[in-house]
Order: structure tokens, then sequence, then C-alpha cells
């Protein structure tokens, strides 16, 4: 007892005096004021907003949920529906495309009904669509189910809008089905007059086969058409009730701007070959307008050349000058002794596949060849081809630092060909994307610099 010192006695209060601890609990209850205040008007998680009810029951709601207003709550709950509307009526469509596959064409192939050339007539590249749409309905369903499984029970997760353009290639095949279809129905009709056992078959399909629903094959033939039309709505239902600062936004609205170019597209082909009816029509503008003409030139460039379109890949395509320099000496006396004229230009890489799926994402296969179309801008409503496709395995491309507003393509032992853009930055991109593909696939891309006064053996002639 004698050797413990006051400083070694226990304390049994605080440590602080009255006032300290007074003005302690005091601001402690601010601050917890404070807090709760907050939280009865935190922002909102989507909109940023601050109109949250005060009382939110914690055990009874989800706590991301109960960061949202009003308006954002409703905003998710239109979106989940309308993601889920998209999924479930592709997948009715799925159904549909199966019908007339095992319900029609099948038995008819099988009883011998109808030539292969009378079915390939009237269903047309069905097969195609069915492989397309099994496809696309998976990646969607994997989306779907991935997203309940992480608990996002509103699908925030889910970007229709990446989905949809990763499976743009399946748009051509809406469009090949479109434009055949006016002949297929006057061919069912042609056939089901002449052949007796077909018009039994499909009157007693109709009546007794309950997975017909009633329905008749010409019904059946329609579904593409109504889905390819349908797919503008729901995705305008999407983008209404997704926020501008979702990750999907951008990707949606690009998705719906490329369907509606591409029924713009359908129609005006439609029209050309002189057939009355037209798919549902579209508020034209004039970023759709000129969708449909690159739809049409890459068609165009596609028939020429004869890839497949999933092997095909469009690096880069738009309006350039073009002259033909009559002599090498252009180069000393500038570009402007040139005679320029505006050409329609695309540059296309074929890639070799790497999986049998041309729709399964992976990296691009080694590049097989690379061409450039040359196609005169639109005369009497048709694009025409200046010349054959340009290979760049056979072409030199090279620029002059006295003329860097333009470069020279030179095809080995025919032309040359001189180019710019009314863009010199542009220009000189055009020049980097060429010399890339002609320096991959020449056989004299191994040779310093490409430059054509030393790199070719044998002289060339030009015009």
């Amino acid at each position: 007892a004698a050797r413990t010192k006051s400083a070694d006695v226990e304390r049994a209060d605080s440590g602080i005096g009255q006032m300290p601890a007074r003005k302690w609990r005091t601001r402690a209850s601010e601050t917890l004021s404070s807090l709760q205040a907050w939280e009865a008007h935190r922002p909102c998680t989507d909109c940023g907003e601050r109109d949250l009810p005060v009382e939110t029951d914690v055990q009874n709601c989800n706590q991301r949920r109960a960061d949202l207003c009003e308006k954002c709550r409703k905003r998710r709950t239109e979106r989940k529906e309308s993601v889920l509307e998209f999924v479930n009526t592709e997948a009715s469509y799925g159904e549909d495309l199966r019908i007339i596959k095992e319900e029609f064409y099948l038995p008819m192939q099988a009883a011998g009904l109808l030539s292969q050339d009378q079915l390939q007539g009237i269903f047309s590249n069905i097969q195609e669509l069915i492989d397309l749409n099994e496809n696309f309905l998976e990646i969607l369903q994997e989306e779907i189910d991935q997203a309940f499984d992480q608990g996002d029970d509103d699908l925030m997760t889910v970007c229709i809008g990446e989905i949809f353009l990763e499976f743009v290639n399946m748009l051509p095949a809406f469009q090949t089905y479109c434009l055949q279809q006016s002949s297929s129905v006057n061919m069912l009709n042609a056939l089901e007059k002449e052949k007796e056992l077909l018009r039994i078959f499909l009157n007693v399909s109709q009546n007794d086969n309950t997975a017909l629903r009633r329905m008749n094959l010409r019904s059946f033939l329609m579904a593409p058409l109504q889905r390819v039309t349908k797919y503008p709505l729901l995705l305008s239902r999407i983008i209404k009730a997704t926020t501008e600062y979702h990750p999907d936004h951008g990707s949606l609205r690009e998705a719906k701007s490329r369907i509606e170019s591409h029924l713009e597209h359908i129609n005006m082909k439609t029209k050309q070959e002189g057939n009355t009816w037209t798919l549902r029509s579209f508020r034209q503008d004039s970023k759709k307008k000129r969708e449909v003409i690159n739809i049409e030139m890459r068609e165009t460039a596609l028939k020429t050349v004869g890839w497949l379109r999933e092997e095909t890949r469009f690096v880069m395509e738009g309006s350039l000058q073009l002259a033909q320099p009559p002599d090498g000496q252009w180069v000393k006396k500038g570009s402007k002794t040139l005679k320029f004229q505006n050409m329609q230009v695309l540059l296309l890489v074929n890639m070799k596949r790497v999986s049998e799926s041309s729709l399964e994402s992976a990296e691009p296969g080694p590049v097989k060849d690379a061409v450039l179309v040359l196609i005169r801008d639109k005369n009497n409503g048709k694009f025409h081809l200046l010349r054959e496709p340009l290979r760049l395995s056979n072409c030199i491309v090279s620029t002059d630092p006295d003329c860097d507003d333009t470069f020279e393509l030179i095809e080995i032992r025919r032309e040359a060909f001189v180019f710019r853009d009314s863009d010199r930055a542009r220009t000189h991109h055009w020049f980097r994307q060429i010399r890339r593909y002609s320096r991959e696939l020449g056989s004299w891309k191994k040779r310093r610099n490409a430059l054509p006064n030393i790199m070719i053996s044998t002289p060339h002639t030009r015009p």
C-alpha cells in the first residue's frame, strides 16, 4: 500500500471532465441526426435525385431497390419486363421456325410431295434462320440466367443492345427471306392448286395437328417477316426504360438504328424488284439514309468478290477522290495537276474461320485475302464498279513527303492510282490500313519499305 502511487490507481470515470463529456455527447447526437437526415434524403443510385421515401422496410425490401427513387423503381420494373418480353418472344419465334421445319418441310420432303427445288422455293433459307435463332436465344438465355445467379433480380447487367450487335449478321439472312417471300407464296399457291395430295396434307395438318394451333402454312411462313419488323419496337421499349447512364444505352440505340436501316433497305429492294408489298416503314433521317446506301454498297462488293458473308470484314468504307496519273512525274508537279473524281471505296478483308459457328465470339483468324472495291457514285438508282477489285497482294502502297495529302497505289504490271480524302488525317488513316494488308499479303512484303522504285524487279506500264 505504501508503494502504490496515485497515478497507478485505476480510474472509474471516463478520464475526461463532465463539461467535455457533455460536449462530446452533444456532438455525437448532432452527427447522428445529420446521418439520419442524409439517409432520409440520400441520392437515388440510378438518377441521383433525392426524393426517396423517409422510411423503408429493410427486411422486406432489397437494399438496392431501397436506394432507388419511386420513378427509377418503376423504370427498372419496366426494363425487366421489356427484356423478358424480348427474350420470350424470341423463343416463341424460334418455336414457329421449328414447326415450319418439323411439321411441314420434313414431312413434305419424306413423302415426296414436292421436289427439292420446290421445297427450296417455298421455304427459302429457313434453316439459316433456325440456326441464327438458336445461337441468339442461347446467348440471351445465358445472360438472363447469369444475372439471376448473381442476385441481379432487376436484370440490370443484361445488355440486349450489345448482344444484338454481336449477332447483326442475322439481318442479311432476314433480308434474303423477305425478298423471296412473294415468290414463295406464289409458288405455294400454284402447287396447291396443281397437286391434290399437297392440298390434302395442308388441310389435314391445319385441322388435326394440335401443334399448329389451327394455323395454316402461310401464317407460319410470315413469322420471320413479323419478327424482323418487331425488333425496333421491342428495342424502343427497352431504351425507354433504360437510363442514359446505363452502359448498354448507346448499344441499344445503335442496334435500333441498324435494324431500321436494314428494313428500309429491304423495302427499297422490293420496290426495285417490282413487288407491291413492303415491310413496316420507319421515319427516315440522314443517318439512316446513309446506312441504307452503305448496306447496298456492301452487298455489291460481296457479290463482286464472291466471299462468304461470315468470313468477310469491312475494314473501311467511304468516299475518296481518285486520279490515274499519266506518268511518274506528277509528284514533282504536285497533285494539283491531277484530275480527281469522286469514288466510293470499300476495303474488304477475307478472314479464315476459326470455328464452325460463324457467330461464335472468338478472335478472327488469319487474313486470306484483302481487296479494294471501287464503286462509282450512284447513277440511275444502282451502283456500278469502276473496275474489278484491286487485290492488295498484288499492290504496292506508298507516299511522298512532297505530297502528304495523297497516297499512291500501284497494281504490279498494270495501273497506278492516286487517292486522297477531303480530310488529310483520314487520308493518312486510309493509307495505313491499305498498306498494312498489302504488306501482310504481298509476296514482296519482306523487301525494304515497299518502295515501288526498288521493289519491283520487272517494269510495269501505266495507261
